[in-house]
């Protein structure tokens, strides 16, 4: 068994009351100025300050102790929506919003999601898995040691399964824990556009069974929004989730108040996502039933959208976590340290709601809050040495990546 000790940090943590923060709530941290962790194996058996730290380690077994400098220590990023597993670049599509092309024309063109499900389809197995490593790689330097993957470039049941089982296999070889989801139901395919009831038809009795069967996937996803999928449709999909046993999330009132945070709330989502658009009605709504809010600032920043309202949501008693979004369309980033930034900056979060974002309440939003996304006993050891005294200087110190470290597990990487 190894241990190590860290000392000489100072630490700070949201602390997991067995649910997630909200209200006042998710900006109180604990703090510990001169602070210490001992860590045994993978997992954390005491934090707090160093002097007590020190007191309750027996000397029976040899440490290994890391001097922090005084450096900042916070517990490792978890991003809950993430769309990492994808092939080609939208780069060109990117320089024609600039310009002010519409994405209806872009989609006209073969660009937007259907040429990432092009790209899918033509795509070997291993091709689309070292460049989603690498992404996950990426996003693990700037911080990230927990993350979702959704499917949803497939648009069949052959490719869809086929997204699922890489990220599966992304998961299986890297250090980072990946939350696989299912989101067949991401866009109306081309043969389906005048009929995107017959899809959802298909996505239920098809695609849904083979997904259980898979074993692979642990939350079901869907986009509601106009020109996507509506309320019912949408409806009808998440409760067929739920009956085979899938967890629920939704891509809810992005663009148009539709109603699908209001939609999570009835059927106990676990997460809604975007709600740029959503009503004060039905953010009270899901503060009322337990479900998380997973903000996307970069893709707001990105589509040169209004922010989602982060501040009223807190007010309301309504739990909120942070996301990147990364996708190859709006939000082509794995930086939660930018999403944390655009948080403070944009969105009138503190530094210490930001920190419980994009760590327990992330944790909470994709079923994960039991390991990591806190410094607490019995968790795994997932945390970050910053090249700063607060967390503060992830927003402060712009443009540039304030991770000094990556633990996962213990371990460096």
């Amino acid at each position: 068994m190894s241990r190590q000790l860290f000392r000489n940090a100072r630490i700070y943590t949201p602390v997991d009351e067995g649910r997630p923060r909200a209200g006042k709530a998710q900006g109180a941290l604990a703090n510990f100025p001169r602070g210490a962790m001992l860590i045994e194996d993978d997992l954390i058996v005491a934090i707090g300050n160093e002097p007590e730290v020190l007191a309750s380690i027996r000397k029976t077994r040899k440490i290994q102790e890391v001097d922090c400098a005084g450096r900042c220590l916070i517990p490792g990023f978890v991003d809950p929506h993430t769309h990492m597993c994808f092939t080609n670049l939208r780069e060109a599509e990117f320089a024609m919003r600039l310009d002010g092309t519409p994405y209806l024309e872009i989609l006209r063109q073969g660009g937007g999601i259907l040429s990432s499900v092009q790209a899918i389809v033509t795509a070997s197995d291993d091709e689309l898995y070292h460049k989603t490593l690498e992404r996950v790689t990426k996003a693990m330097q700037f911080g990230t040691t927990t993350l979702e993957i959704k499917s949803g470039y497939g648009l069949d049941t052959e490719n869809e399964l086929k997204m699922l089982r890489i990220i599966d296999r992304v998961a299986n070889n890297s250090p980072a824990d990946v939350v696989p989801t299912f989101l067949g139901a991401h866009a109306v395919p081309v043969t389906y556009r005048s009929d995107p009831d017959r899809f959802i038809d298909m996505v239920i009795k098809e695609m849904l069974p083979a997904v259980c069967l898979q074993g692979v996937a642990r939350f079901c996803d869907v986009f509601c929004e106009q020109g996507v999928f509506s309320l019912a449709e949408s409806r009808r999909l998440l409760e067929a989730a739920k009956a085979m046993g899938l967890g629920l999330k939704i891509h809810a009132d992005e663009v148009n108040d539709l109603g699908g945070a209001g939609l999570a709330a009835e059927l106990g989502a676990c997460s809604a996502d975007h709600l740029l658009a959503a009503s004060d009605h039905n953010i009270m709504a899901m503060a009322a039933a337990g479900v998380i809010a997973v903000l996307l600032p970069a893709t707001a920043y990105s589509l040169r959208k209004p922010y989602a309202r982060a501040r009223f949501m807190i007010e309301q008693g309504l739990p909120v976590a942070l996301a990147t979004d990364c996708n190859p369309g709006s939000s082509f980033t794995e930086s939660m340290q930018f999403v944390f930034g655009l948080a403070v900056l944009n969105m009138q979060m503190s530094p210490a709601e930001a920190l419980t974002g994009t760590t327990l309440n992330a944790a909470y939003s994709i079923g994960m809050a039991g390991r990591t996304g806190s410094l607490d006993k019995g968790k795994q050891a997932d945390f970050l040495l910053l090249d700063g005294e607060t967390p503060a200087i992830l927003a402060y110190h712009a443009g540039v990546s304030s991770v000094a470290s990556v633990y996962k597990k213990g371990m460096k990487i």
